[in-house]
């Protein structure tokens, strides 16, 4: 018995020994793993922070840090989805204006415990404010970005500092042939200096924005004024900046620092700060973004974090990351520096700091965009007075932040749910005992099974799971990473179109309106070219056939993406090709998105573009499938062309046709890109589709995935109603031939 025991009490010790070991090696391996960083830099600024990072690692080998860049648009929902889940970084870099929204979901790890004022005193003054939200501090400052006035020293050796100022140079400027002030007016971010200039305000402490009062009217009717003085030119991109820039046709540009890597070589520019509105007597104030490192809540060493965090926002990084990355860097100390402080473009971007913005960093700011350019757009495009945009932005900010379908209880859906499946369940038993009953059959059936197994599991893991859970989320409200189960609210009020008209933008039925008018244009264009082009091309005739094919199959061949931004660009007002063709004829310019007949004459063209070689390559087989007899006895019967066209080449095509145009009809109704790309929506959402329109509730209104997913299963039922009647169609033109 006493061997027993002592048996017994090794075998315990020793298994102790080992859970300890193994306990010891864990956390061994847990604390070497590195600590793992996220950012959205590129070019010099991604050179400039792996650089601080090497210089790290040399310094301190125990703190090592895995770099992963992720692209700038997808940043922010890979946090939101990763960090929740435990798979998210250690650090990661982003801007301020989200950490609102992160901290109340439980994010972000809160840094005041680690980080004193002495601390914070490293750091311009400016820069601090934003980082904190209700009280508590979130991040260090990396770099402040904000807008900025770029002179050209040949055209205008010495900025204006006043509007009064801005305005007297308009004369003697287009006397030259030169635009005086160029930057992308329909964009809320840049107006946003002159709004807060006229004494607006951002968000007001409950939240709410004030569209309709005087101050953001009267901006409103100042930016309007700059375009119709021919200050500023109409529907500025980005792109146009940089262009009239550069090649002095412009004598102003308002930019950010990221405007510095577009300029050309060897031109003679300086940077000032906006200047004071004549009309209220204060300075137009940019938008303050500041860059920090923040530390999501579930990391593993925090001490560590910010120690890595502190080094990156130090001088000596700074430093680095000002000479090399070219950043209007945060630490106090880095601009005794005489390589930063002596940089004419950086120190004027540190003195436009003085008089900018910190963005609102509360979640309501995210709901202030889209109804704000609808506004800014409306009344530069002139289709509405200065108080009538601010009355149309306040509406549109009411349907973005319209309540959410109140919460419901889910017994009674996981009950019908239940019921449906053991309904299913039962019915695919009863099918498997029937075909079992037969002879041999359990023996065909694993056979059978051991073929289409594989591709039924990639199916059900590709396909099918994914679509389950977008249609469970149809089913839940979604705001600030909070879910609550709604039933069927999303559905009521997407078919109830609660919070605006019935047939307006926004509404269901009239994105339903659009798209079904989308879809039957272009498939009528893309039949009727694709088939005359097909006729066209089946001529024994026609010399350089094999030329003409490949030309007109290339539209098809270019990514779509490609082919909508090579479009949009021809439909600008003042650079694009069309307007350029239509004035070389003597008509004048289209503003092309400016109006929903011309915006979606404009996505119609694109469109019809990309889709009629699809149907001309079908047509074109089938036309060569089609015996010669047929023709040479029509002709022997004296029939005419179209009496042959009729009767012969239109039924033999039917069979051919009729799937591709159903397909067709598919591709068509769901085509994102063009939409999104060409238009974008305008004008005022007016010519966004279902699909575009699911994608702005999912990703521009405040995350709204349920409602989204709730639009997307609309989608569902519309398309699997039509696969139905195209599969019954099909069936029947296929018995007739």
């Amino acid at each position: 018995m006493a061997s027993g025991r002592t048996r017994a009490a090794r075998l315990a010790l020793c298994g102790s020994l080992l859970l300890l070991g193994a306990l010891q090696v864990a956390h061994g391996e847990d604390r070497a793993r590195p600590l793992v960083l996220w950012h959205s830099y590129r070019g010099a600024e991604e050179a400039a922070l792996l650089q601080t990072l090497a210089t790290l690692a040399a310094r301190e080998p125990s703190l090592t840090v895995e770099v992963i860049a992720v692209p700038n648009e997808a940043l922010a929902s890979k946090l939101t989805t990763a960090i929740p889940r435990g798979h998210g970084p250690d650090l990661f870099l982003f801007a301020h204006e989200r950490i609102g929204g992160w901290a109340r979901a439980g994010l972000l790890a809160s840094l005041d415990a680690q980080v004193d004022a002495a601390a914070l005193a490293d750091y311009l003054p400016e820069t601090i404010p934003p980082l904190r939200f209700e009280g508590r501090l979130y991040g260090l400052p990396l770099a402040v970005k904000s807008a900025a006035l770029f002179y050209n020293r040949a055209l205008v050796p010495t900025p204006p500092a006043t509007t009064d100022e801005l305005f007297a140079l308009v004369a003697p400027l287009r006397a030259r042939g030169v635009v005086p002030l160029v930057y992308e007016s329909a964009n809320f971010y840049f107006h946003a200096a002159w709004h807060l200039g006229f004494g607006a305000e951002l968000l007001a402490p409950d939240g709410s924005f004030h569209f309709e009062s005087p101050a953001s009217v009267a901006a409103l009717g100042f930016v309007a004024d700059l375009q119709a003085r021919g200050v500023v030119p109409e529907e500025v991109s980005g792109a146009l900046v940089a262009s009239l820039f550069n090649d002095g046709k412009a004598a102003l540009a308002i930019s950010g620092p990221w405007f510095t890597g577009e300029l050309a070589r060897g031109l003679d520019f300086g940077v000032a700060p906006l200047p004071l509105v004549s009309a209220t007597g204060r300075a137009a104030s940019p938008l303050l973004t500041d860059e920090a490192v923040l530390i999501p809540g579930t990391v593993r060493d925090l001490a560590a974090a910010v120690r890595v965090a502190r080094w990156l926002t130090g001088p000596e990084a700074a430093i680095t990351r000002a000479v090399v990355g070219r950043q209007v860097v945060a630490a106090r100390a880095a601009w005794d520096d005489p390589r930063v402080a002596g940089d004419p473009v950086l120190a004027g971007f540190r003195a436009q700091l003085a008089t900018a913005t910190p963005m609102d960093n509360r979640p309501e700011m995210r709901t202030v965009w889209e109804p704000a350019q609808l506004a800014l757009k409306k009344v530069l495009r002139g289709a509405a007075s200065p108080a009538e945009g601010a009355r149309a932005g306040a509406r549109r900010h009411a349907s973005i932040v319209r309540p959410d379908p109140p919460p419901v209880s889910p017994t009674l859906y996981i009950a019908a749910l239940a019921v449906a499946l053991l309904a299913g369940a039962g019915f695919v038993a009863w099918r498997v005992v029937a075909a079992l009953r037969e002879r041999g059959a359990w023996r065909e059936a694993r056979r059978g099974w051991g073929w289409i197994g594989p591709a039924m599991a990639a199916t059900a893991i590709l396909i099918l799971f994914p679509f389950v859970v977008g249609l469970t989320l149809a089913f839940f409200s979604h705001r600030e990473g909070n879910w609550s189960f709604v039933g069927l609210g999303n559905f009521a009020d997407i078919l109830s179109a609660r919070g605006y008209g019935l047939l307006e933008p926004l509404s269901f039925y009239y994105a339903l309106l659009v798209t079904l008018l989308w879809t039957v244009l272009n498939l009528a264009l893309h039949v009727g070219i694709g088939l005359a082009l097909a006729l066209l091309l089946a001529r024994p005739v026609l010399a350089l056939r094999p030329v003409y094919r490949v030309l007109l199959v290339i539209p098809w061949a270019v990514p779509n993406y490609i082919t909508a931004l090579l479009w949009k660009t021809m439909f600008h007002k003042q650079q694009g090709a069309i307007n350029g063709l239509l004035g070389a004829l003597g008509f004048g310019e289209v503003g092309w998105f400016s109006s929903f007949p011309a915006a979606f004459f404009a996505n119609l063209c694109t469109n019809a573009w990309l889709g009629f070689p699809f149907m001309m390559v079908v047509a074109l087989g089938a036309l060569q499938s089609i015996p010669k007899d047929l023709y040479e006895a029509a002709d022997v019967d004296g029939a005419t062309a179209w009496a042959k066209f009729r009767h012969i080449t239109l039924p033999l095509l039917r069979p051919a046709m009729i799937p591709a145009v159903l397909l067709g009809l598919v591709w068509t109704f769901n085509q994102f890109n063009v939409v999104y790309l060409v238009s974008g929506g305008e004008p005022d959402n007016g010519t966004d589709i279902l699909i575009s329109e699911a994608y702005r509730w999912a990703f521009a209104r405040q995350e709204q995935y349920g409602y989204a997913a709730a639009y997307a299963a609309l989608i569902f039922v519309l398309l699997l109603g039509w696969s139905i009647f195209s599969a019954r169609l099909a069936r029947r033109v296929e018995e007739a031939s």
